[in-house]
């Protein structure tokens, strides 16, 4: 855990792939907010397609590429839960501050890669 939590900080833009409403296949970018309670955790907007598709279809896929070609890919479910420090955690990222101004926002939810694989090539 501790060699992805690594890889993810050290390359915050990920890519999160999902499966759409329409049941084709959808390929973001995403942010990795950090680790807590040996989890990964990750946000976003609930009024975003993205939010609506993993509640649909939990099942994701995250991958980025470092700077020397290393990558990883994380197979697993998005699980959303209501957790005030996990929103905390999100809104201490700059990149994310800047787009938020509490972390009592109603619109943000978190959620959690519940680990089902993870390769480092």
């Amino acid at each position: 855990m501790k060699k992805v939590i690594e890889f993810l900080s050290e390359n915050p833009v990920q890519y999160l792939a999902t499966v759409g409403r329409d049941g084709k296949a959808k390929c973001r970018p995403f942010m990795f907010a950090g680790e807590m309670d040996g989890k990964l955790w990750f946000c976003t907007n609930n009024t975003k397609d993205v939010y609506k598709d993993m509640l649909e279809n939990p099942e994701i896929e995250i991958s980025v590429s470092s700077p020397s070609y290393a990558w990883i890919r994380l197979h697993g479910k998005a699980v959303f839960e209501n957790n005030m420090a996990a929103k905390e955690m999100c809104i201490a990222n700059p990149i994310v501050f800047r787009q938020r101004l509490e972390a009592d926002f109603g619109q943000e939810s978190v959620l959690y890669h519940k680990r089902g694989k993870a390769l480092i090539i």
